[in-house]
């Protein structure tokens, strides 16, 4: 069995003073999909955004690549090899789709890198390159949603967080950016995502995570959290 690439360990996190996680513990490894699924407020986001260095961790160590990097200031988790595609389709609304994916090269001096970071995009979301000369703003949701993975892929990471990648978007465009995504995974990329859409994350991933009330609650393979009664009961309506 591979080493692990990300590492959490009983990590503690409070806003003020309301504690939001209880030694929550989780583990990526490398070529892995990771879904962390859950009600709202059960902390799935806050995991992520301490893990990136966006909230502070009071407690427990997260490491990448077996090394420590609890509490690493966020402008230098993309020089580990960590990118980050946030909730809500954020892109650059008035730059083109070429611009808002240069943006995501910024660590890249090496223009001729960038172009073939550009091209190796617009190979795996053909329709980005169809529209490369658009404002980003003009794009649909789903487009948009491939533009903010495209953006993250610039850097060739080793790991890709992911912060519900299917919100707010049509039925159509959920099976077409879940399709990139086992695209991804089949190019031998690592995926770590939250996912409010907890069977369509199951269905997906190697293994998975769900929290509650800010603490783990189950772990196992996406298959058989899919089966477990106690998790279709709680998280899956049932179905």
């Amino acid at each position: 069995m591979k080493e692990p690439l990300l590492t959490v360990h009983d990590m503690e996190v409070s806003y003020g003073a309301v504690q939001v996680l209880f030694g929550v513990s989780l583990e990526v490894r490398a070529g892995e999909i990771v879904c962390i699924i859950g009600p709202n407020g059960a902390g799935k986001s806050t995991v992520i955004k301490a893990v990136i260095g966006l909230v502070p961790a009071q407690k427990g160590q997260v490491e990448f690549d077996g090394q420590p990097i609890t509490n690493s200031p966020a402008h230098e988790i993309p020089a580990l090899g960590i990118t980050y595609v946030p909730q809500g389709r954020i892109v650059f609304a008035q730059m083109t789709v070429a611009d808002n994916l240069e943006m995501g090269a910024f660590l890249k001096r090496d223009s001729h890198k960038r172009r073939e970071a550009v091209q190796a995009v617009f190979d795996q979301f053909p329709r980005l390159y169809e529209r490369r000369n658009q404002p980003a703003g003009k794009l649909s949701g789903g487009e948009q949603q491939m533009l903010a993975i495209g953006r993250a892929l610039m850097m060739n990471p080793r790991l890709v967080i992911l912060d519900e990648p299917s919100l707010g978007l049509s039925p159509k465009y959920v099976d077409l950016i879940y399709e990139k995504l086992l695209d991804l995974k089949r190019q031998g990329r690592t995926l770590l995502m939250v996912e409010q859409n907890a069977a369509r994350a199951l269905e997906l991933s190697d293994r998975g995570y769900a929290l509650e009330l800010g603490h783990n609650r189950f772990a196992d393979t996406g298959a058989k959290l899919l089966a477990n009664e106690d998790v279709r009961r709680m998280y899956l309506g049932g179905a």
